[in-house]
């Protein structure tokens, strides 16, 4: 079963259509037991970083995810749901996040923000979520991202303006900066691989 965590934010209808796509059963759920016992935990998130923290914490999902890291459990964060796994945002900030990994969101060095649209990734060969999608294109829709590449993990970029983080794999915690369950048959296709880890 894959579980997405319902705090507040996030397309959550459509990432479910999404990923019941695998043949997964897929539920949303706010329930801390559903989401620990889940085989794979969706961490979505839409809007500002301060915002999205401020509610994952009054639905108990930051105790959710420092608990499922901590046991093993594969993780899958997706836009803002990426960007809160590291230490701080500065989006109408500073704000801590949940600190799975070690870095600061901040704003991307482009002449037009927010960032919409499709643009290519620069997939690691090392990759898992990019099995069979070297240099696709995915839907971003952003102003902010992580810029540094995260210790013993295998980064993948992305450039609008600069090099940002478009997705980070350590252990069994994976995550990306654009919307998979947006971006058509490569974005179903990078799910299908997330969820063949189960």
């Amino acid at each position: 079963m894959i579980a997405i965590l319902d705090y507040g934010s996030g397309n959550l209808r459509s990432a479910q259509r999404a990923f019941a796509l695998t043949g997964h059963e897929t539920i949303v759920t706010s329930d801390p037991e559903i989401c620990l016992a889940s085989d794979g935990l969706v961490v979505p998130g839409v809007g500002a970083y301060g915002a999205c923290m401020e509610q994952l914490i009054a639905a108990g999902g930051r105790d959710v995810i420092l608990k499922r890291v901590a046991a093993g459990g594969p993780l899958l964060g997706i836009c803002v749901g990426m960007q809160i796994l590291f230490t701080a945002g500065s989006e109408k900030g500073p704000h801590s996040g949940v600190g799975i990994f070690t870095g600061e969101v901040s704003e991307i060095a482009a002449p037009i923000l927010p960032h919409i649209g499709w643009n290519n990734v620069r997939a690691s060969e090392e990759s898992t979520l990019f099995r069979g999608l070297k240099d696709e294109r995915f839907y971003f829709v952003h102003s902010y991202a992580a810029k540094e590449g995260v210790a013993e993990a295998i980064n993948s970029y992305c450039n609008y303006g600069e090099d940002f983080l478009a997705a980070v794999e350590r252990g069994p915690v994976s995550t990306v900066q654009f919307h998979p369950e947006k971006s058509g048959a490569v974005g179903a296709r990078l799910i299908s691989n997330w969820a063949e880890t189960l």
